[in-house]
């Protein structure tokens, strides 16, 4: 009666109703002398309510309750309260096995909806049950399980078995990881930094736990860790340079050439974040605990038989792993590499870079020169794979042949000469003309210039063919100079002078007598004392037929006069003569 009373108060706008409220509750009061106060009528009806007959604080809170009845959408409970309340099924799941009598725990949401029925939750519950299990692991210390699942700015969120927790990006991991794809999805232990059941916020820690757990692990395994030691580990990081493996708690690197024994440009080649591989202990810095690893350590040195396997001299096949200034690569086996000089690679082509010969990849058939299995070193050859065109070239054209060429190039020291596609031919600016000097020589020729010259030197070695334009003729020096030597007199008529000397000419060739050998006499070596058509006799200082140079010098001759007239007339001396009255009696004599 009381209950419906109240209830005819807290209609809204319906006077009548509270008239006769009002007056059931003064017959109460006179039937049970007690007293049930009139509420005053205000806008907030279910304060009023709270106020006269409230829930005694059972809102918000979880309790047990009976299953009284089951539907195929519901499941009635019994609470031990003023009536039942319903809880869908949905929210026991899909695989519940309900039955009534079945005592279970459930959140009470509101104490009574608009119908009078107890408004109960399930899954509230679980939520409530799970809040206070993280409650006593984050005051214990305890670590909880969780799965991330989601991101969102600033980090990520993550499932503590129905409870959702926000995880920072910088509590993820010890170091930055780019992608945390691998993860996610997967359960893990968490660490519980805050809880604030008011605001519903949870912040958990993955980084607190690899921490511990590292720590752990790592003091562990630096007491048993040595060098050869063989782990297993998961490849943590990629760098240019290598990889940094995780031993479990403690890390290593791994360089990129200890990878593998062929070349490797980058570790990503062979190389996974996440994969799981087997490793060495090759390097171990107790006062810093660096660790150096390997992986090809674990496999056979394919050098140690590198000499039974290629031999020097044998041809075989190989592909251009990598191509240098100097040369290239070429691999003959997995973990078998030998170099290609620049100098090997082409009979003909010289000054290219190897990039134009050959490329990456490319097959290619390559000649053993030299094996050192201590240094790692082989010595390949790519030209020696096919005959060499310029010990071809001499074998049909020998020393003395006279041939024909167009003028490829011409530079400071001589003339190239195009002899076939492939070989090239030089003649020196000396090899030009009998009569005139190099540098002026050569002025007299083009590019492209079709010329004959003769071969007069061969180097197939050195691949090199010297050819000479004036072996064409006869050597007008050498003839003209037949028997005359180094220290002969012989006389020369003067052409014309300059500042620095005189020319001469010695039967029919052209000499130059330089100012300083014109006399001994400094005052006598001016070049303008000397008149075309003067003879001079003068000592023969060199004959150079190569080059058509003979060398002259008056001062030389006058020397070699006076050393004699001293030696002739020294012994013959009077008593009371000197040594000048004795020179000057010579040098009359021979004047």
């Amino acid at each position: 009666m009381v209950r419906y009373c109240q209830r005819l108060f807290l209609t809204p706008h319906k006077s009548a109703h509270i008239v006769e409220a009002g007056s059931l509750l003064k017959f109460i009061n006179l039937m049970t002398n007690t007293e049930v106060k009139i509420p005053e009528i205000t806008e907030n009806f279910a304060d009023l309510l709270n106020e006269q007959f409230g829930d005694n604080g059972i809102t918000g809170s979880v309790v047990k309750g009976t299953i009284i009845k089951l539907t195929p959408d519901f499941a009635t409970v019994d609470v031990g309260l003023k009536s039942e309340g319903r809880i869908p099924l949905r929210e026991f799941g899909q695989n519940n096995e309900l039955k009534i009598g079945d005592q279970i725990e459930v959140y009470v949401d509101r104490y009574e909806d608009r119908d009078g029925n107890i408004v109960l939750s399930r899954e509230k519950a679980r939520r409530e049950e799970v809040w206070i299990d993280l409650e006593k692991s984050m005051n214990a210390g305890e670590r909880v399980n969780g799965v991330i699942f989601g991101r969102v700015k600033g980090g990520f969120t993550v499932d503590l078995n129905g409870a959702i927790a926000f995880l920072p990006g910088s509590q993820i991991d010890i170091r930055p990881i780019r992608d945390i794809t691998p993860l996610m999805g997967i359960s893990q232990p968490f660490q519980i930094l805050k809880m604030d059941k008011v605001r519903g916020n949870i912040v958990v820690s993955r980084r607190v736990v690899l921490e511990e757990t590292r720590a752990e692990a790592r003091a562990e395994l630096i007491d048993t860790l040595k060098e050869g030691s063989i782990l297993e580990g998961v490849v943590k990081n990629i760098t240019d340079y290598g990889a940094f493996i995780d031993l479990g708690g403690v890390d290593g690197l791994l360089h990129v050439t200890d990878i593998s024994w062929k070349r490797i440009n980058h570790p990503a080649e062979v190389l996974s974040v996440g994969q799981t591989v087997k490793v060495q202990v090759i390097k171990f810095n107790e006062d810093n605990q660096r660790i150096s690893l390997g992986m090809k350590q674990l496999e056979n040195d394919p050098w140690q038989a590198v000499a039974d396997k290629f031999e020097v001299g044998q041809v075989y096949t190989g592909k251009v792993t990598n191509i240098t200034d100097y040369g290239a690569f070429v691999e003959l086996e997995d973990g078998i590499e030998g170099l290609v000089h620049v100098s090997e690679m082409s009979w003909t082509r010289k000054n290219v870079h190897p990039g134009k010969i050959v490329s990456t990849s490319q097959e290619v058939q390559v000649k053993v020169l030299e094996v050192d299995p201590e240094k790692r070193r082989i010595s390949l050859g790519i030209k020696q794979c096919t005959p060499n065109p310029w010990a071809a070239y001499v074998e049909e054209h020998p020393v003395g042949s006279v041939i024909e060429g167009k003028i490829k190039n011409i530079t400071e020291f001589g003339l190239f000469v195009g002899l076939s596609d492939e070989i090239d031919g030089m003649i020196h600016l000396s090899d030009i003309s009998w009569d005139k000097a190099g540098e002026e020589a050569v002025k007299d020729y083009a590019k492209g210039q079709d010329i004959q010259a003769k071969i007069i030197d061969v180097d197939v070695e050195k691949e090199r063919i010297s050819l000479g334009i004036k072996q064409l003729t006869e050597n007008t020096f050498a003839s003209a100079l037949d028997g005359v030597k180094k220290g002969d007199v012989v006389k020369a008529t003067v052409t014309s002078a300059d500042d620095k000397g005189v020319n001469v000419e010695v039967n029919g060739v052209n000499a130059y007598i330089k100012k300083a050998d014109l006399s001994k006499d400094k005052a006598a070596q001016n070049p303008e004392n000397y008149n075309e058509g003067d003879v001079l006799e003068a000592k023969v200082t060199s004959v150079d037929k190569k080059n058509n140079k003979l060398g002259l010098s008056v001062k030389a001759l006058e020397i070699e006069e006076e050393k004699k007239a001293l030696e002739e007339y020294s012994s013959t001396a009077s008593a009371g003569s000197s040594l000048g009255e004795a020179l000057g009696e010579a040098l009359k004599k021979n004047a």
